[in-house]
């Protein structure tokens, strides 16, 4: 065979499996995509991106060729070493990005992003509001909504999640949503991949009970030779860190006000490095409970403290493995420092390759242990600043009464939630805020189906909101206007009223109920139009009255100017009480 044949035979080889040991797969897309080089990173909870740089003899790739169109990234045995090119592993996703970098005469260089099907989540931002319902149900209603069926997903939990009052999305993109919620919840996740349906598969764990055993690499460093597709682990580093010792939580639940809200973990560390005790308020629970009850206060601090210990060792190194990814638990039969001999769990790993270099991985992890699991970082909750519109909502719309619960709370609609929900139930119970309050007495007017109120978040936080305030507006206007400026007023629905009027030189106080327009008026009397119709004071009833006292009552029209004196001060009337005897038994003995 000639040497032109040979090289036409390589060529031809080339442009079907490319120069490096790298291929990359766009769905439908007829153009043939040569990797140059890639880095890729993949960690728990987050989604993993590869970040491609490609040539293709196509000189303009058409964006909605590749955008967002279901792609492959396989790592294969070294091509041209003296077998085939074999697949290693392939990683299934969707083009996010996609660039054009250069021309030539001969090829274009691009490059292109691949991610998971989930980092597309993080292009939706939402305000949500999910009622009784456990964090797995929220994470599992948030992915079907962007399309992700059964086989998209799986829950391998080792606890279960009980149903949460209220879960608030504010602000966020659907992805920070769930990162953040699972986070809390010391719940992580990590990626397999179906080679039957080409695609990647979210797998949520809480436990070690989910991490990947059996994978074990030599301990050998190929610097210096080809690795010749033999995987191997070198350059292993570890850093110690004094971490605290124990995690207490607190926090207040009106609804059992009295009862302890305490609780504190510690996790014996093998090290022994710990001291001081991390104190957190105002964590999302509703009892002190324990550690093995999901949701309570014990509960929390486990998995702050366990957050906590995933720092006091954490280990570094290297590889030739394109297998190697978050979740597995590494071993090797190299001798490795002994907080490590029960392996390395994976947490984070960056690759990168080209075709002309080695193929290379750099990992992170943390040791193995019974006790401690890996949790990922908390994010930062969103804080509601100020306050949200709403609108009280009764069981039937327009109801002549106020409905309330046993503990006298209120359902609203908060303005941002655009779900049909039934009438009544689009929030949970809210507490309203008062100006006095006591046992079983206080201030409390309550507070009609439709009325505008502005819900307050405790520190901002978006799952403890309570009632501060009412407002008027355009449909409920306000009752004390420029027309009556003069006026307070404290009316009710059915115009039960108090009213004080402060107009100088006629001042006066009108209490009355529209039942028999039984009315106490002081001071400068007026009608409907403000005219005055008297002065003084008048009690007045369409319906019976009744004056009674049971240590008597004086009536007199002595003057007593400015209110000075005492109130049953009786001296003008006895002395004419006096003066009128005298007159009168004058007036006897003049008749005999």
């Amino acid at each position: 065979m000639s040497d032109s044949i040979l090289n036409k035979a390589v060529d031809q080889l080339k442009q079907r499996l490319g120069q490096s040991r790298y291929h990359v797969g766009v769905h439908d897309c007829p153009h043939f995509l040569d990797v140059l080089s890639f880095h890729a990173e993949e960690s728990f909870s987050h989604p993993w991106q590869y970040n491609v740089s490609l040539t293709c003899s196509e000189s303009d790739i058409a964006c909605d060729t590749l955008l967002l169109k279901p792609g492959s990234f396989t790592f294969q045995t070294p091509v041209f070493t003296g077998g085939p090119a074999v697949p290693v592993r392939t990683v299934y996703g969707v083009v996010q990005s996609f660039r054009r970098l250069s021309t030539s005469a001969d090829e274009t260089r691009y490059s292109l992003t691949l991610v998971p099907r989930i980092a597309l989540l993080k292009h939706t931002k939402n305000n949500e509001i999910y009622l009784n319902q456990s964090v797995t149900e929220v994470v599992e209603q948030v992915l079907r909504k962007h399309g992700f069926e059964g086989p998209d997903f799986e829950f391998r939990l080792s606890r279960e999640y009980p149903p949460r009052e209220l879960i608030t999305q504010w602000r966020e993109t659907d992805l920070a949503f769930i990162q953040r919620l699972l986070a809390e919840f010391g719940i992580f996740w990590r990626f397999e991949m179906d080679s039957r349906v080409e695609q990647d598969v979210v797998i949520f764990q809480d436990s070690q009970e989910q991490y990947q055993f059996d994978v074990r690499l030599p301990l050998r460093n190929p610097a210096g030779m080809s690795d010749n597709g033999q995987e191997s682990l070198w350059d292993i580093q570890t850093a110690y860190n004094v971490v605290s010792s124990s995690v207490a939580t607190r926090d207040y639940n009106y609804r059992q006000a009295l009862t302890p809200q305490d609780s504190c973990e510690s996790i014996s560390s093998a090290e022994g490095i710990t001291t001081g005790e991390v104190y957190h308020y105002a964590e999302p629970f509703l009892s002190e409970g324990d550690t093995e009850s999901t949701g309570t206060g014990a509960f929390y601090a486990q998995i702050r403290h366990e957050r906590i210990l995933n720092g006091q060792l954490t280990v570094s190194g290297r590889s030739t493995s394109p297998q190697l990814c978050p979740g597995q638990v590494l071993e090797t039969d190299g001798v490795l420092p002994d907080g490590l001999k029960d392996g390395i769990v994976v947490t984070t790993v960056r690759s990168h390759g080209s075709r002309k270099s080695s193929f290379r991985l750099e990992f992170d992890g943390i040791p193995y242990s019974d006790t401690v699991c890996y949790r990922p970082a908390l994010l930062n909750r969103p804080v509601i600043s100020g306050s949200l519109p709403a609108r009280v909502e009764s069981a039937e719309k327009g109801d002549t009464y106020a409905w309330l619960d046993d503990q006298g709370r209120y359902r609203v609609k908060l303005d941002f939630d655009r779900n049909s929900t039934e009438q009544g139930y689009a929030y949970l119970w809210l507490r309203m805020a008062k100006p006095y309050a006591g046992d079983t007495y206080g201030w409390h007017a309550p507070l009609l189906d439709g009325t505008e109120v502005s819900v307050v978040f405790d520190s901002g936080d978006p799952d403890r909101p309570y009632i501060a305030y009412t407002q008027h507006d355009s449909e409920h206007p306000d009752h004390v206007t420029s027309d009556n400026h003069t006026r307070n007023i404290w009316r009710t629905p059915a115009n039960n009223k108090l009213r004080m009027e402060d107009l100088r030189q006629q001042e006066h106080i009108k209490l009355s109920t529209e039942f028999g327009k039984s009315q106490l008026n002081l001071g400068h009397l007026v009608n409907a139009q403000r005219e005055q119709r008297g002065s003084g004071f008048e009690l007045r009833t369409d319906e019976f009255g009744a004056v009674r006292a049971a240590k008597g009552i004086f009536l007199t029209a002595d003057d007593q100017l400015k209110a000075q004196g005492q109130v049953l001060e009786m001296t003008p009337a006895v002395n004419l009480i006096n003066q009128a005897n005298s007159e009168m038994q004058a007036l006897n003995s003049a008749a005999e």
